[in-house]
């Protein structure tokens, strides 16, 4: 029987990534996101797309009852599901921003684990995957309400190591650098000319880099627990070095 993939977040760059890499090393996945219609192109034929908003307790009950209820149990949950809305200054801070990142990044990943905890216990062997950022434990300015939320995220990841030590189940955080997807054009609300500069003069990481670290994690032998992996394009040293090659666009 195909092990069972459950990916949040998996309609569009990471996730939709990673839903296919795993789909391609015999994983049976399960992916939820908003956008119903995306979500059902990359689950394709043979996995499953459930609508689900990990901001809203209710739907996250609602999905993972789902897939109770069809599999029994999961072997792999990915928490992918995350963003940063805004990049303003604490004092300049905006409320429902940080709310919406603390939804998204922090409580839906806590509701996600909490509900399938007894399916990952289900399963012989369990695997949590947590998507952080190296902003979980680096700062910048103007990126408080990011960095607290993937400090968050860093901190629960380690946490649950602890809490679950004993029992079959791995834990592993992600912390991407730059990955070029829809990441920045959330975060300027849809300005799509700010968001290309984030990425200017550098060959940033693909979502696809990021799924092959997953797929890496979660493939070793049971009794290997990769804790985290780093990983940036070599063009950045931290969150805000970074080595830009400048185009000379002035005319002859």
């Amino acid at each position: 029987m195909a092990p069972i993939a459950v990916i949040t977040g998996a309609s569009s760059g990471i996730g939709a990534a990673t839903a296919i890499a795993l789909g391609r090393h015999g994983y049976k996945v399960v992916i939820g996101a908003r956008r119903i219609e995306r979500l059902q192109r990359v689950a394709g034929e043979e996995g499953v797309a459930l609508r689900l908003d990990v901001t809203d307790e209710q739907s996250v009950k609602e999905f993972v009852r789902e897939v109770a209820k069809r599999f029994g149990h999961i072997d792999l949950l990915v928490n992918n599901a995350g963003g940063a809305f805004g990049l303003n200054s604490v004092a300049q801070a905006v409320d429902d921003e940080w709310i919406g990142m603390w939804k998204t990044n922090v409580l839906g990943l806590m509701w996600m684990t909490r509900a399938c905890l007894p399916l990952l216990r289900q399963a012989r062997h369990g695997h949590i995957v947590n998507i952080g950022s190296i902003a979980g434990f680096e700062t910048y300015k103007g990126g408080a309400g990011y960095t607290a939320a993937k400090h968050a995220v860093r901190a629960i990841t380690k946490t649950l190591r602890l809490e679950l030590n004993g029992e079959p189940i791995r834990v592993t955080e992600i912390a991407p650098g730059l990955v070029e997807t829809e990441f920045s054009v959330v975060r300027f609300h849809g300005d799509r000319k700010a968001a290309k500069a984030v990425y200017e003069g550098i060959k940033p990481l693909t979502a696809e880099d990021i799924a092959d670290c997953i797929v890496f994690a979660v493939t070793r032998p049971p009794h290997v627990d990769i804790d985290e992996i780093v990983v940036r394009p070599v063009a950045q040293a931290n969150v805000t070095t970074v080595a830009r090659k400048v185009t000379n666009t002035r005319k002859r």
